[in-house]
């Protein structure tokens, strides 16, 4: 049944912000995957990013994911969720998938805390090139894409852009 909303994107881009209020707005659960991962495993995100490494979190990650089967609910995932092909599988099953998309030059002002902010970085990359990895595979699992760059659209203007598309 595909009754969820699941926003992707780049951390910074607005999915917890976005999904409590689209989640009031449509009368619908509201869970954040971190939140989830946070509480399944007793540990902060970047505290099992530090001790895992990525590809070990990723793993985590995906197996956390891939078991979630809420209703009526908007998901906010973690920016890497996209890296666990059986959790977007899931996700493409269970709901529908929006990514929020916002520009390097947003999600660089948004995030003021890169050290503990529990993002996924593999050894030998920097953030712009995650940012542009993760932008195709946000891309080829979208159902709906909603620009989120903060000279485009205000909160309000998101929520309701996301709404009229899942009633097409």
């Amino acid at each position: 049944m595909k009754d969820n909303i699941i926003l992707i994107g780049m951390p910074g881009c607005g999915k917890s912000t976005i999904g409590v209020l689209l989640a009031k707005n449509l009368a619908y659960g509201f869970l954040d995957s971190d939140l989830v991962i946070q509480e399944q495993s007793g540990r902060k995100l970047q505290d099992m990013i530090d001790e895992m490494g990525p590809e070990a979190f990723s793993a985590f990650e995906d197996a956390v994911n891939a078991t979630l089967i809420p209703h009526n609910t908007v998901i906010a995932t973690g920016g890497s969720a996209v890296y666990g092909t059986r959790a977007m599988e899931h996700f493409r099953e269970i709901g529908t998938v929006v990514y929020l998309k916002a520009s390097y030059e947003t999600i660089e002002k948004r995030i003021r805390n890169f050290a503990t902010r529990g993002i996924v970085i593999p050894e030998g990359q920097t953030f712009r090139d995650v940012y542009n990895e993760r932008t195709a595979l946000y891309e080829k699992y979208a159902d709906i894409t909603v620009d989120v760059d903060a000279d485009k659209a205000d909160i309000w203007d998101v929520v309701e852009a996301i709404t009229a598309n899942l009633n097409h």
